[in-house]
C-alpha cells in the first residue's frame, strides 16, 4: 500500500491488513515531539486514524472509502521516539456506520487506546 497525503508527510506505513484489522506504525523523531519532549498527541490521533481507516477499508468495495465520523482517544502513556505501532479492529460493521477499536503500543506500554465510528462514502 502507497504511503502518501497526510499519512505520508506525517511518516506513518501500513504495515498489515487483512479482513477487519489492520497495523500501521509511525517512527516518531524529534518533528514528531511536543514542546515537553514526547510524542504530540496529534500525531498518536493521526496514527489511530489512519489504522482504524484501513481496518474500515478492509471492509468495504472497492468504489467505497471510510468516513471518519469521531474518534476519541485514551492516552495512557507519553510517547517517545522510536516506533509506534497501532492496531485497529473492526468491532461491528453495520449497514450505515462502523464502529472499530485501537491500540498504540511502543515497547512494552500502551501509549494510546481509543474508539471510532465510521461511515463509507462512494
Amino acid at each position: 500500500m502507497e504511503d502518501r497525503g497526510f499519512r505520508g508527510l506525517v511518516g506513518i506505513k501500513v504495515s498489515e491488513h487483512e479482513e477487519g484489522a489492520s497495523r500501521v506504525t509511525l517512527e516518531a523523531d524529534e518533528q514528531h515531539l511536543n514542546v515537553h519532549g514526547t510524542v504530540h498527541g496529534g500525531a498518536i490521533a493521526t496514527l489511530v486514524d489512519v489504522s482504524m481507516g484501513e481496518a474500515v477499508a478492509t471492509t468495504t468495495d472497492d468504489d467505497e472509502h471510510p468516513v471518519t465520523i469521531e474518534i476519541k482517544v485514551n492516552y495512557l502513556e507519553p510517547g517517545t521516539t522510536g516506533t509506534l505501532t497501532c492496531s485497529a479492529q473492526v468491532l461491528k460493521r453495520g449497514k450505515r456506520f462502523t464502529v472499530v477499536s485501537a491500540e498504540v503500543v511502543q515497547g512494552d506500554d500502551v501509549v494510546a487506546e481509543a474508539i471510532g465510528t465510521f461511515t463509507t462514502v462512494g
